[in-house]
């Protein structure tokens, strides 16, 4: 039987590597995780409204646009504009935030930069929770700066303090933002999606928006019954439920 011979710069104590077996498996580096890919959409959100600076611009003059309209239209009586500021204040923000919600989703969707988002390994999870973050800080933003104007305008004291009344408007900001940031992406798919968001919209916060309207009307005339706690409490709890439901359906809602 012939030898085998081996190639001149090989002798028979050359060591050969073994060849991976069939099934030894690769390890595969770890993608990102939630809480990075959160900060990054959150980061993008941010370095996008420092540029352009036109959805500041327009919100705002609308929200105190609207604000002005109410005070005229109530007329001079000042115990009755006290006696609705905390409900005219929540209905400029809510109108307000139809148009934040709408250009926010509108920035994903022109030149088709949603379907470049699910190409890269970035969590449905994390994109929800990063622009519902943004839009809320937007909003607590918003209804800060409009705070001053409440209380000039309507001729309003806030006797509790700041500190309560700054509590409720981010739990309200934080319960429009979670569903209006699902609706904003599902609205940006159909033609008149102006149209569709607030009436998506606005039937779903009404719960939310009345503990916001009854905490902040309470929070400007005083709370001699103890009856603020009830409705943070009801807030907060509408306020986990939209967002925990609103994280689950965002996936599908982007996916068709």
């Amino acid at each position: 039987m012939p030898r085998l011979r081996l190639p001149p710069d090989m002798s028979e104590s050359t060591t050969i590597p073994a060849l991976p077996s069939a099934g030894h498996e690769h390890t595969r580096p770890a993608g990102p995780s939630v809480f990075k890919m959160t900060a990054s959409v959150i980061k993008k959100d941010l370095l996008i409204e420092w540029r352009g600076r036109a959805r500041v611009n327009s919100t705002l003059f609308f929200a105190i646009l609207t604000l002005l309209l109410f005070s005229f239209a109530m007329g001079p009586q000042s115990a009755l504009l006290a006696k609705v500021a905390g409900g005219f204040f929540w209905l400029a923000l809510l109108l307000s935030s139809v148009m934040s919600l709408s250009e926010s989703m509108r920035i994903e969707s022109d030149n088709d930069a949603l379907e470049g988002l699910k190409l890269l390994p970035v969590s449905p999870v994390a994109l929800f929770v990063g622009k519902a973050i943004v839009n809320t800080l937007y909003l607590f933003a918003l209804a800060m700066v409009l705070l001053p104007m409440v209380a000039a305008v309507y001729g309003v004291s806030f006797s509790m303090g700041v500190a309560p009344l700054a509590l409720v408007m981010f739990l309200g900001s934080a319960a429009i933002s979670a569903p209006g940031t699902l609706y904003a992406a599902i609205a940006v798919q159909a033609r008149a999606r102006d149209v569709l968001l607030p009436m998506l919209l606005f039937p779903v916060v009404v719960p939310a928006l009345l503990g916001a309207v009854k905490s902040t009307g309470l929070i400007i005339e005083g709370d001699p019954m103890g009856q603020l706690g009830g409705w943070i409490t009801l807030l907060v709890a509408f306020c986990v439920s939209y967002w925990v439901l609103c994280t689950l359906l965002f996936g599908r809602v982007i996916e068709d």
